[in-house]
């Protein structure tokens, strides 16, 4: 997937990140000013150490929760996960597929927005962080016939409880118990979601067969 020969890194496209100006208020996009260098650093990681998801154009920002009016503002990244057909996965629910996937994603996400930039949690104008997550519906295609369906869960947690996870002092389990889960079949939302998690160290452990890190690249 990414060029791992020649003098020249591969790199990930800029436009994954939202520009300043285009996020819709002042707290925003000093949030956007103030942080992009995380931010790239962020994208950067993901591409280089999670070959099998997409950040797709404007998906990490600073943006506002569904449904909240005033102007709290979370780090966000949305994700679009390729995976292999897997009948077991199918047959779950959807509330299982999304714990799955909670327990797969969120938490990893979590510590890489951190570790990319340590000063956000620590930042009075963040509010929270929400993590999206996309993959493709087994076994169904939209009225068409010939377009895949892909489910969605995005996660939206106060940094209060994210700074408590990520210091070791709340277990996933509590932090999925405590988000605020919201889940869409294709077009349809389906409203929230509770979900369950588990540790689970997928993202650190998994290998995308024949493919190597671009020399002088470290996913620690």
């Amino acid at each position: 997937m990414l060029g791992a020969t020649g003098a020249t890194l591969a790199q990930p496209a800029d436009d994954r990140l939202l520009p300043a100006d285009q996020h819709t208020s002042d707290k925003a996009r000093t949030l956007a000013q103030r942080h992009v260098r995380g931010l790239r650093a962020l994208n950067a990681g993901i591409y280089h150490c999670i070959p099998w998801v997409e950040v797709r154009q404007h998906s990490i920002g600073f943006f506002r929760p569904r449904g909240v009016t005033q102007d709290d503002r979370f780090l966000a990244i949305r994700l679009y996960i390729e995976q292999d057909t897997s009948p077991e996965f199918g047959k779950l629910s959807l509330e299982d597929r999304a714990s799955a996937m909670f327990s797969r994603y969120v938490g990893a996400m979590l510590r890489r927005m951190n570790a990319a930039d340590a000063t956000l949690i620590s930042d009075p104008l963040l509010d929270g962080y929400s993590v999206v997550l996309e993959w493709r519906k087994q076994g169904a295609r939209g009225s068409s016939g010939d377009r895949p369906i892909h489910e969605t869960i995005a996660a939206f947690m106060p940094k209060s409880l994210v700074a408590d996870f990520l210091a070791g002092r709340l277990p996933v389990g509590t932090l999925a118990d405590t988000a605020r889960v919201l889940a869409w079949d294709g077009e349809r939302a389906i409203g929230q979601l509770r979900v369950t998690a588990w540790d689970d160290n997928f993202v650190s452990t998994f290998k995308v067969a024949n493919y190597q890190l671009d020399p002088g690249i470290s996913c620690g």
